[in-house]
This record gives C-alpha cells, sequence and structure tokens, in this order.
C-alpha cells in the first residue's frame, strides 16, 4: 500500500464527534484522515440547539466551520463511505472507501452516528425537523407556547408528553400505537397533574395549510387542531463496521450499541466509538466532547508505542 494511503489514524464520520477527534488529532501533528459520507443526522433541523457558542446556529454552518478548522492543520477528509474494514495481524486497520480506494490506519474511530426511523405516518416525514420535532432539548424553546402533540408510539411517550408541558400548557398525548391499557394508573395521574389530554385512537395524518401543521387527523375523522407535533423516531445505530470488526456491543432500549471504556476505546483494540456511534443520547455538545476525549487517549496510544518501539 502506498504512503499517501497510510495514516496514523482513519476517522470515520464527518460530524461533531469525528470532526472533534480529528481537531485534536491534527493539533498533535498525528497524518488523520476523515471519511465522509455527508449524511448528518441533524441535516433536517433548520438549526442546533444547547450548543455554547453555538447556539442556533445551522447545522450546515456548523459542520462547515468544522471542516475549515481541521483542514487549518494538514487534515485530510475525503467525501466518501467506508464499506469494508478489517484488523490485521500486526494490529493496523485497512477501511474500503465506496470509492474504490483502500487506507490504511494504526487506529480507527468510529462516528458514524445513527439514523432516525420516523413511524410510517403519512405527511411525517416532510414536516421532520419543522413543526414535527423530536426532542425537547433540541427543540422545545423554538415551538414555546403553541398548541402541542405528542404521537405515542411507545410507553417512554408518558414522559415524553411530561417533559413538553415545559413548553406548552396545551398538550395532548395521541395514544396511537399505545393502547389505553398500557398506561398505568401513575402515568395516567402524573399526565392529569401536568395537564396532559389523553386522547385515544390510531392517528391517521396531519393536516396542513400554507406549509404549516394545523392538526392531527384520526382515524376516525376527527382532527384536533395542533401546530406542533413531537414524534420520536426508530434510532438504527450505524454499527456495521463495529460489528465486521468484532466490537462487542450492548444491547439497549435504543439499539445496540458497542461497549466501550470512558475514552471510547471499544473491546477492540485501536478500535474506537465516538458520539451517537456510541450511544443514543448524545447531542452535538456531547458528541464534540467523546470525539475530543477520543482523539486525545489516541494520540498517548501512539505516543508510548512509538516510545516503546524505539526502546533499547
Amino acid at each position: 500500500m502506498t504512503g499517501k494511503n497510510r495514516y496514523e489514524v482513519v476517522v470515520v464520520g464527518g460530524g461533531a464527534a469525528g470532526l472533534s477527534a480529528a481537531l485534536v488529532l491534527g493539533r498533535f501533528r498525528r497524518r488523520t484522515l476523515v471519511v465522509d459520507a455527508g449524511e448528518p443526522r441533524n441535516a433536517p433541523s433548520a438549526h442546533l440547539q444547547g450548543c455554547l457558542t453555538r447556539d442556533g446556529m445551522s447545522p450546515a454552518e456548523f459542520l462547515a466551520v468544522g471542516r475549515e478548522e481541521i483542514a487549518r492543520y494538514g487534515v485530510e477528509l475525503v467525501r466518501d463511505r467506508v464499506v469494508d474494514a478489517a484488523r490485521e495481524e500486526g494490529g493496523d486497520f485497512t477501511a474500503v472507501l465506496a470509492g474504490g480506494r483502500t487506507v490504511r490506519a494504526r487506529q480507527l474511530v468510529m462516528a458514524t452516528g445513527l439514523r432516525d426511523e420516523l413511524p410510517p405516518l403519512p405527511g411525517l416525514a416532510e414536516r421532520f425537523g419543522r413543526d414535527v420535532v423530536h426532542c425537547p432539548y433540541c427543540h422545545g424553546w423554538e415551538v414555546r407556547d403553541l398548541p402541542t402533540g405528542v404521537l405515542a408510539t411507545s410507553p417512554p411517550s408518558v414522559h415524553q408528553a411530561l417533559m413538553v408541558t415545559q413548553w406548552s400548557e396545551d398538550v395532548r398525548l395521541f395514544l396511537h400505537e399505545v393502547s389505553e391499557a398500557a398506561l398505568t394508573d401513575e402515568d395516567l395521574r402524573l399526565l392529569a397533574a401536568a395537564g396532559v389530554t389523553v386522547v385515544p385512537g390510531e392517528v391517521a395524518g396531519l393536516v396542513t395549510a400554507d406549509d404549516r401543521l394545523t392538526g392531527v387527523r384520526l382515524a376516525d375523522g376527527t382532527v384536533h387542531d395542533r401546530e406542533v407535533l413531537y414524534a420520536a423516531p426508530r434510532a438504527v445505530p450505524d454499527n456495521d463496521l463495529l460489528i465486521r470488526l468484532g466490537a462487542e456491543l450492548r444491547e439497549t432500549p435504543f439499539g445496540s450499541y458497542p461497549v466501550i471504556d470512558e475514552r471510547g476505546l471499544t473491546t477492540v483494540p485501536g478500535l474506537w466509538a465516538a458520539g451517537n456511534a456510541s450511544g443514543f443520547a448524545e447531542q452535538v455538545v456531547n458528541a464534540a466532547s467523546r470525539g475530543y476525549r477520543a482523539g486525545a487517549a489516541i494520540n498517548g496510544e501512539l505516543l508510548m508505542a512509538g516510545l516503546d518501539a524505539g526502546a533499547p
């Protein structure tokens, strides 16, 4: 393999976690490649929130600035996708890109994130990230004080409805895929205390006017006037490469994620996970922190390995 395809570190994924890891590694003069498929999870959102000094910035602008920053330190970024990866006998990794290129790295960072699989409700995907949202922390302030609905697709939707009452006094929980019998007495007590109206029955679709949400239509034809709808997607981790490389996974209510230590190292030596590749609830600021931590730890690993190799 030619020298141009050899790196100390290859980072798979160019979101907040991947770019943060690459930034740290670049500043330590580590020859680093970021392979980015260009499919960030938060692409449907017009803004990101809760990230200190970047609150309200568009996700596209955030990533553009991050790419400019890593370039200052000589980090290479290619727009491509890693389709296969393997760990060789000596411990190095090879990664095959969709464009046909094969690269080698001493350390491999998986920052592939996850994708959101929305409930199959007509009109939902088209409005996702606007007046159909999923995260109160990400969107609650921006849709505050509006008539709000919560689409119940599992028992945790009750908790989501309770949280949403911090931003709206008019909240209705549409049971949709959750039966009334599935609600416990404690659920009903808390919902009543929070002022949430429970609406039984399946949701058939959304009602819009002038490109904005105006209502939620039930299967029986009843329409409830709503201007915001929370709908929790199913998290689908992009963990194929981690599985292929032999990383141990742990099952969670939100999918399978790699077992990692506090730095982000998986059970495979030299294989790291950061951001939503390591867990469901990593917001942008958390993902960047995870990437930073992994990048710093990787530099330490490479430093000590180099010293050991040169020791008499």
